[in-house]
């Protein structure tokens, strides 16, 4: 059987895996934002703090996916709470440190003169400071978005949703019928729906990004 055979016959399965892949990417991705954009609001103004929230991101980066899925599969049963906890950690990672970079970055003249006029703290981080840095922010997430759609592969590892079953399915039996066509056809969906995301993402930035500040 050719890919194109192999595709068409598991269409609707592959389909159907693709949207699980995509909806647990989304969901980690969502969480990481918001964590990521906690930590960095309570970092961002000082530099010792900064400095740790950099330092803890480039050292988690460096812990391999694998391992970590293995780590934790005995602590948590559950694939999909296992696959959207260990994504939602690599996800939050890039995002801090755009977000604290986007953050530091905003003019200190522009948050005096806000707060010259009345602004409290708050308000001058909600209405100035995060529209500002969003851009940059936003880059974080788009990273971490494809980052994501890699890692969410080896979910499957952990009995996780996803393409990665279709990979690891055609790996395990090498030399076996379709076990090429497997492998394909879950790398080729991962690209597919990254690109896909990435597309969006550009999309929503457009969208929430005052014109005079797009990058």
């Amino acid at each position: 059987m050719n890919f194109w055979e192999f595709i068409q016959d598991r269409w609707s399965l592959l389909w159907f895996q693709g949207y699980q892949h995509l909806s647990m990417v989304v969901q980690s991705l969502l969480i990481a934002t918001v964590v990521a954009l906690l930590i960095a609001v309570l970092t961002y103004r000082s530099s010792m703090w900064t400095g740790i929230a950099e330092a803890g991101a480039a050292v988690g980066l460096t812990i391999p996916s694998f391992a970590l899925f293995g780590l934790f599969i005995a602590l948590i049963a559950n694939g999909v709470v296992l696959s959207v906890l260990v994504l939602a950690f690599y996800g939050s990672l890039p995002i801090v440190r755009n977000a604290v970079v986007g953050l530091r970055r905003v003019d200190p003249t522009l948050v005096e003169s806000a707060r010259g006029m009345g602004m409290g703290r708050m308000s001058t981080l909600w209405r100035l400071e995060l529209p500002m840095a969003w851009p940059v922010i936003l880059t974080g997430i788009r990273v971490s978005a494809q980052m994501l759609m890699g890692i969410g592969a080896i979910a499957a590892y952990a009995s996780g949703p996803g393409l990665g079953s279709f990979i690891f399915s055609g790996l395990s039996r090498l030399g076996g019928a379709n076990s090429t066509n497997l492998a394909w056809a879950g790398i080729l969906g991962v690209v597919v729906l990254a690109i896909a995301l990435d597309v969006m993402l550009n999309i929503i930035g457009r969208l929430t990004t005052s014109r005079g500040i797009r990058v």
